[in-house]
């Protein structure tokens, strides 16, 4: 799957004549607090830029209250008039990101042993993608140019082409359309785009971390803590959570649940590539533009936003339905797929040295512990009965009896 944007959801909220007393009830973050706990940016911003969306965001704040982090993402990433994603091409040197396929060829090429295998089957291709910028760069990088648009109203496919392999390819907006059967699904960068819920511990108890309109500065926007617990507070927070800042993704709990389904009643498999952790990170929302920090709450709608994935709770949401493996950090994972072997072998077919710079830089940017090395994971979803002891039903991590027969997840022996 290409990286997906959150999908776009309804949220209702309630009017009434005690809506100024309920907006005064909200306590502020500190600047000092929201510099220590919130990864808003790195950098002081001069002005805060009166961006389309933040007028809309604005007018929503002062027609219903302050708003969840998680609805905040929802609109300025996919809304469809003024959405981050839905105008702007934000990858490579010129967008606001890059991704490990584009720092080096050989992230790429570690998958292309599957070329063989694929080659024998009859197979398709389903994308699923939101952004009409986004789509239109994979059309023409995957069948150069040569697709049409979908003209059945009825049919949830909205483009479909043939790749330059022969492969047949189809564009939908959301996972539960494309349509069932043995498939094996990757997700590179998808889950970390989806909203997610930001909560605080308190004297109080938890409460949710909500966003309003400074009074101080009218043309901005600020964190606030909600006065009392909110609907989220009371679902997503665990009794037995012993963090103080926690982050929640609703969405990624439900699309990992139609893939563990998914995968339980046809086979495949999932690979989900994407920054994050194992359960113990707290504060990590945050925002890009132009590969810099950028403050999360300045000028929406011109910037990319971003929270790293809680995969210990995407482990639990798939309900014991299907096996786990990782997360696995991207240096331990490409090692096992053989990257080094595959550098030595580029260097060695290469007499340009500034072609040998290039591949050295990529590998150190992909494998360095302080770089992408130890940030980005590799996490699996499987059929229990694909792996050793499948009497069992198992999750793991570094089990390198059960992993090692899964790519990636276990040492690579030569033989």
């Amino acid at each position: 799957m290409a990286r997906l944007p959150a999908r776009r959801a309804l949220l209702a909220a309630v009017l009434g004549v005690s809506w100024q007393q309920r907006l005064l009830g909200h306590h502020v973050v500190p600047a000092a607090w929201r510099r220590r706990r919130f990864s808003a940016g790195s950098r002081a911003e001069d002005s805060s830029p009166v961006t389309p969306m933040l007028k809309h965001l604005m007018f929503k704040i002062k027609s219903t209250g302050p708003i969840t982090v998680a609805e905040y993402m929802r609109e300025v990433l996919t809304n469809p008039v003024k959405g981050y994603y839905m105008h702007h091409d934000m990858l490579g040197e010129r967008g606001d990101f890059v991704t490990s396929p584009e720092i080096s060829q050989i992230f790429g090429e570690v998958f292309n042993q599957l070329g063989s295998l694929l080659n024998k089957c009859d197979i398709s291709i389903h994308l699923v993608e939101v952004s009409p910028k986004l789509s239109e760069i994979q059309a023409f990088t995957l069948t150069g140019g040569k697709i049409q648009p979908e003209l059945d109203v009825t049919s949830p496919v909205y483009m479909k082409g043939i790749s330059k392999a022969g492969i047949p390819i189809f564009w939908y907006r959301e996972l539960q359309d494309v349509p069932q059967g043995t498939s094996f699904y990757l997700a590179h960068e998808f889950f970390d785009a989806l909203p997610i819920h930001k909560f605080q511990r308190t004297e109080k108890g938890w409460r949710e971390v909500l966003i309003d309109i400074d009074p101080e500065a009218p043309d901005q926007l600020r964190f606030v803590l909600a006065p009392s617990t909110t609907p989220a507070t009371e679902l997503f927070i665990q009794r037995k959570e012993v963090r103080d800042h926690v982050e929640v993704c609703p969405d990624a709990g439900i699309l990992i649940q139609r893939l563990a389904c998914r995968i339980q009643e046809d086979g495949g498999a999932a690979l989900i590539a994407d920054y994050g952790h194992n359960g113990n990170k707290t504060d990590t929302f945050r925002s890009f533009r132009s590969h810099e920090l950028h403050d999360a709450l300045t000028g929406p709608g011109t910037a990319d936003l971003t929270a790293d994935v809680d995969f210990s709770y995407l482990r639990t949401m798939t309900q014991g339905r299907v096996a786990t493996l990782g997360p696995l950090n991207q240096h331990e994972f490409l090692k096992n797929m053989g990257i080094d072997v595959r550098l030595q072998v580029l260097l060695q077919n290469s007499s340009d040295k500034a072609m040998h710079k290039h591949l050295l830089q990529g590998y150190d940017m992909l494998m360095n512990p302080k770089k992408m090395g130890d940030r980005f994971h590799f996490f699996a979803l499987l059929p229990h009965q694909r792996l050793a002891h499948s009497d069992q039903k198992v999750n793991l991590r570094h089990s390198r009896s059960l992993s090692a027969t899964v790519a990636g997840f276990g040492e690579l022996v030569w033989k």
